[in-house]
């Protein structure tokens, strides 16, 4: 009998030893679980994008509604309280009717298992890892209380989306804190353990609600709920709609230059300028224009930026029609002439130099070295005043004033002030725009004709925090690019645009006079239109450009057609929302 004792002690000890030789220390694995990752929230609060893992603040379980660790405990594990880590109970039961489905429908792990699996062990399948997972749940129950292993669980549990916890998932899902969650929210974050991919609500919104009703109805069957409140719950499940699509964009341009921003391997949570309903109008009517009258004229591809003009905090941005079909940005990254976008750098170029709107100048034919532009379907006048010139973008009197700028060299360092880039020609044709921009630099060029002359850096980021710390964020001082005088007449011009110019289609009814410019380049290869939207101060700038990614021709498209319809549909779709966001 002693023998048997012994060889029953050596047996049983050297089982233990197969199982926990290679344990990983609990103590590391404890503290060691976050990865660093970086979280983009929307102006409001709203997770937009993540990289890498994304976990929200620590939450205690005294700080979290009732319902949530309810919801999770009815449907995850009811005799949590009374087990000490592992259930024959629960194991029985799922056996039973794993058994009588004839598949596996039911687990019988507990929570302090599924802890256990999560923090310390790999998604191997086998006997000896369910094992070892058994050992630890045993030595977790007698390391913590119940409530600590619940807010652990609540705390570190995956939930799909890159989300680890219920305050990551809660913010990423509803754009709330798990502080916060209702109980339908709850219901739908307590299903997620058993599939977070396939449950996941921005992906499968359908199962993620079918699955919360299950919730509701197991808290209903612990006695949490009763069957009335678990009915009206049901009622108001709404998940909320897939994100942007286009954010994607965003999320890429703001992300560019992180790393020599914020150096180290804190996790970042980044509060950016984007505003979600806006980003939603731009992109509606993005999609609906192209959809239809974009298609029937051969225009496959668009541009937004929606943008502060006092602060450069880009509030909306679209770099193509589908970001999952192509994550190109043709608001930053794409370089094309802007055509007669362009001209008011040059007409400001002349005012610098002594000229005024009234004066007057020849919109007669003019032949340069052979080069003679045509003026489309104006009809000559003989003179008109500069105001007329711009407002109705006459080409020769263009060519006229570019010399009284001082010439393409000239006119092109007035562009370099306002943020062109270039590269300008050093020609007469730059007067028409054949020079080189992209979209995001023409929409903050033109915010400092709204901006009493001063041009903001575009800005994507509000604020930030590193590993929960406040990082301070200084944003880029706007410089002068021209006086205020030049910028209140350059202002008037750009309203005389729309009013009774080429840019009447941007005018929304009944609205405050719009500003802007309209841009058609050779052979409707591109068509621009850049606005200024009247607001709280110096109001929004909504730029537009439409055309194809090869440079193909469209179907008679100018900056006056379909791209000043956008800039009208965008403004109206605004509305408040415009005044709001001007506002900052």
């Amino acid at each position: 009998m002693v023998l048997l004792t012994i060889w029953g002690g050596v047996a049983l000890g050297a089982v233990l030893l197969f199982l926990i030789w290679d344990l990983p220390r609990t103590d590391i694995a404890l503290s060691a679980t976050r990865r660093p990752g970086v979280t983009l929230e929307a102006a409001d609060g709203r997770i937009i994008a993540n990289s890498g893992d994304v976990h929200g603040q620590v939450v205690r379980l005294r700080d979290l509604p009732r319902h949530l660790p309810a919801a999770v405990i009815a449907i995850e594990d009811r005799r949590f309280r009374s087990h000490l880590g592992i259930d024959p109970i629960g194991l029985a039961r799922a056996a039973w009717v794993n058994w009588s489905s004839g598949r596996v429908v039911q687990g019988g792990s507990t929570l302090t298992q599924q802890l256990a699996k999560n923090l310390f062990l790999t998604p191997e399948r086998s006997l000896r890892r369910k094992a070892q997972e058994a050992v630890l749940a045993l030595w977790l129950e007698w390391q913590f209380s119940k409530d600590e292993l619940l807010e652990i669980y609540l705390n570190r549990v995956y939930l799909g989306g890159g989300a680890y916890g219920v305050d990551a998932a809660a913010r990423l899902f509803f754009g709330v804190p798990a502080t916060r969650v209702t109980l339908w929210q709850a219901a739908v974050l307590a299903g997620l353990p058993q599939a977070p991919s396939r449950l996941n609500p921005r992906v499968a919104p359908d199962a993620a609600a079918g699955r919360a009703v299950e919730v509701l109805d197991a808290m209903a069957e612990t006695g949490f709920l009763t069957r009335q409140q678990a009915a009206l719950a049901v009622e108001h499940i709404q998940i909320p709609p897939r994100p942007s699509r286009a954010a994607g964009w965003f999320a890429d341009w703001v992300m560019d230059d992180l790393a020599d921003r914020f150096p180290g391997n804190a996790d970042l949570v980044l509060r950016t300028t984007l505003d979600p309903r806006i980003q939603a109008v731009v992109e509606s009517r993005l999609d609906a224009l192209l959809a239809g009258p974009g298609a029937r004229a051969n225009a496959t591809q668009g541009a937004v930026v929606v943008m502060e003009a006092a602060t450069g905090n880009v509030r909306a941005m679209a770099g193509g029609r589908d970001f999952r079909s192509s994550q190109f940005n043709r608001a930053t990254q794409a370089r094309r002439q802007p055509g007669s976008v362009f001209k008011p750098f040059v007409f400001l170029g002349a005012m610098e130099r002594g000229a005024s709107p009234d004066d007057l100048v020849s919109d007669a034919p003019i032949n340069l070295g052979g080069w003679s532009p045509g003026n489309g379907e104006w009809r000559m006048r003989g003179e008109i005043t500069l105001e007329e010139a711009l407002a109705h973008s006459v080409n020769t009197a263009a060519v006229r004033v570019l010399q009284r700028a001082g010439g393409p060299r000239e006119a092109a360092a007035v562009a370099r002030r306002f943020g062109l880039a270039g590269p300008f020609p050093n020609d007469a044709t730059l007067a028409l725009g054949t020079g080189e921009v992209t979209l995001m630099e023409l929409t903050a060029a033109y915010a400092a004709f709204a901006n009493a002359g001063l041009r903001p850096v575009p800005r994507g980021l509000a604020s930030a925090r590193a590993d929960g710390r406040p990082v301070p964020i200084a944003p880029a001082a706007a410089t002068r690019a021209t006086t205020p005088e030049q910028a209140a007449r350059m202002r008037a011009m750009l309203q005389a645009v729309v009013a009774r110019g080429t840019g009447r289609a941007a005018q929304p009814p009944g609205a405050r006079p719009l500003a802007g410019k309209t841009g058609t380049t050779q052979d409707f290869r591109d068509a621009w239109f850049v606005g200024l939207v009247p607001g709280a101060g110096p109001g929004l700038v909504i730029g537009v450009w439409l055309g194809n990614d090869d440079g193909a021709p469209m179907a008679r498209v100018t900056g006056g057609s379909l791209p000043a319809r956008l800039v009208r549909e965008i403004a109206a779709g605004l509305g408040g929302d415009a005044r709001a966001a001007a506002g900052g």
